[in-house]
């Protein structure tokens, strides 16, 4: 049935489905295959929640609002695009350079020390695609499966952390704790919720991130070493596992934000 002459708000996505302020008219690859009622409501919107990856672009250029921002789609899970924009707006960050090639990455030991941080460029999420590199052995084993190189510097961390950032407030923050004899403190790879004493200064430091980088839904990893705070990466698809560790609902807070206007 179609809506009433109303204009809702509208959403592509599916995160708003069960928040009763948002009509959510679903992600079809065709412009043609939506009802011309849908498309209408499309095209008339002043703001558009969830557009994804797909049309997010589009609606940027037709001018149109948008949640999650541009900027969140753009940098999805591009870990060197992501490190340029911390470098360019000055955030601070581990010491991380890249190399394409063979004839770049033959200067990866003489710009890093034994032991580093290897990556996956892209497209790499949950504390996957993270190696501790020893040795040139493991270089070599690393450099046969991942084209272009993401090396950087190995931080002795004391505390690491996940800020995630709704719109202009952080909606939740809480440590991690590795699992014993893992420097990854990805959940997803073993590591331990802990909601007590989260520094104001990280806090601070993950939404200015966010706000910089014109990130508005986002999880921003930092870790503090010696003493000083670094921004490892933002996940635009983050886990929920450190809200129900809080007793807390990322739908619900998410469509409380969105039917209070405050995204």
């Amino acid at each position: 049935m179609e809506p009433s002459s109303a204009q809702p708000r509208i959403a592509l996505g599916s995160q708003l489905i069960s928040c009763p302020d948002v009509l959510t008219l679903g992600v079809l690859p065709n412009l043609e295959d939506y009802p011309a009622w849908k498309l209408d409501m499309i095209l008339q919107a002043e703001k558009i929640y969830f557009p994804t990856s797909l049309y997010a672009d589009l609606f940027q250029v037709m001018g149109k609002k948008m949640f999650p921002s541009v900027n969140t789609y753009r940098f999805l899970g591009d870990k060197i695009k992501q490190t340029l924009l911390f470098q360019l707006q000055n955030l601070p960050a581990p010491r991380t350079r890249f190399y394409f090639g063979p004839r770049q990455q033959q200067f990866i030991t003489r710009d890093f020390s034994f032991p580093f941080i290897a990556k996956k460029a892209r497209a790499s999420s949950m504390g996957d695609g993270v190696w501790l590199i020893h040795d040139q052995n493991e270089l070599d084993s690393y450099l046969s499966q991942n084209q272009p190189a993401y090396i950087q510097e190995f931080l002795d961390v004391d505390d690491d952390y996940r800020v995630v950032v709704v719109g202009d407030e952080v909606a939740h923050a809480y440590r991690r704790i590795p699992a014993r004899g893992s420097f990854k403190a990805n959940i997803s790879q073993g590591g331990t919720v802990c909601l007590e004493n989260i520094p104001g200064d990280v806090l601070e430091l993950g939404l200015r991130a966010a706000q910089a980088c014109g990130f508005d839904l986002a999880g921003i990893d930092i870790c503090q070493s010696r003493e000083k705070l670094y921004i490892l990466e933002a996940n635009m698809k983050f886990g929920t596992r450190g809200f129900h560790c809080a007793g807390l609902s990322y739908r619900a807070i998410l469509n409380k934000m969105v039917s209070e206007g405050r995204v």
